[in-house]
């Protein structure tokens, strides 16, 4: 019995490996040989040879044979679909900042017939600055009263005067000087009511008419909540 040639057992071997699908074959519309229709390629795109330097085409004649030489044949490239990147981690959005309305007052009492801040007095104004601090730039609103003892005139002047003591308080501890609105209403909105305090100016009477001499400090507005 004869041996196979190298060619034959080279053959079968190719022939076992096409079935298994372990080689690929490409099309040869750009080979030089027009004989020459197709190459053998492995899975690394390059032809398949023999030991002896012959490559392998599929179609060539009535029949696959090895031929002497390969000629370049263009492979596609198989381009590897990149990964999707991985989603970063959400970030949770940060909290919107949560306003609060806030209105603050104070109430500065004079002595009769004084303008002059009294220590209570700046101690109501310090607690007032330290109250609206972080408000936004709201107007401060700061409105003087006199009691009904002396003049009209007297009294309204006397108004003036204790509303401009507190607005140059509060501008001194850093309140903007155009932030404060001030008015005078003199004896014209008194706090106690028409009949009371009717007696002659007796120290009892003064006493009693101590809540019309004052001057009222407002603000309302809205700021980040604490």
């Amino acid at each position: 019995m004869r041996t196979p040639s190298i060619q034959k057992r080279a053959a079968l071997g190719v022939a076992v490996l096409l079935a298994l699908g372990i080689f690929s074959v490409t099309s040869s519309a750009q080979v030089r040989d027009p004989g020459e229709h197709a190459l053998l390629l492995d899975m690394r795109g390059a032809p398949v040879m023999s030991s002896t330097g012959l490559c392998w085409h599929t179609a060539y004649g009535p029949a696959p044979a090895w031929i002497a030489g390969c000629h370049a044949v263009p492979v596609a490239q198989l381009v590897p679909i990149a990964a999707a990147p991985a989603s970063a981690a959400t970030v949770p959005a940060a909290p919107l900042p949560v306003y609060e309305k806030v209105a603050f007052d104070a109430n500065v009492l004079f002595g009769s017939n004084q303008s002059a801040l009294s220590l209570a007095g700046r101690d109501a104004l310090d607690s007032f600055v330290g109250s609206i601090h972080g408000l936004e730039s709201r107007t401060v609103i700061a409105t003087g009263h006199a009691d009904r003892m002396g003049s009209e005139a007297a009294n309204q002047m006397l108004s003036e005067e204790r509303v401009n003591a507190v607005k140059s308080y509060l501008v001194g501890k850093g309140v903007a000087a155009d932030r404060v609105q001030t008015s005078a209403w003199g004896e014209t909105r008194p706090a106690t009511s028409a009949g009371a305090c009717a007696e002659a100016n007796t120290g009892k009477n003064v006493a009693c008419l101590q809540a019309d001499r004052h001057v009222t400090v407002q603000i309302s507005g809205s700021r980040l909540a604490r």
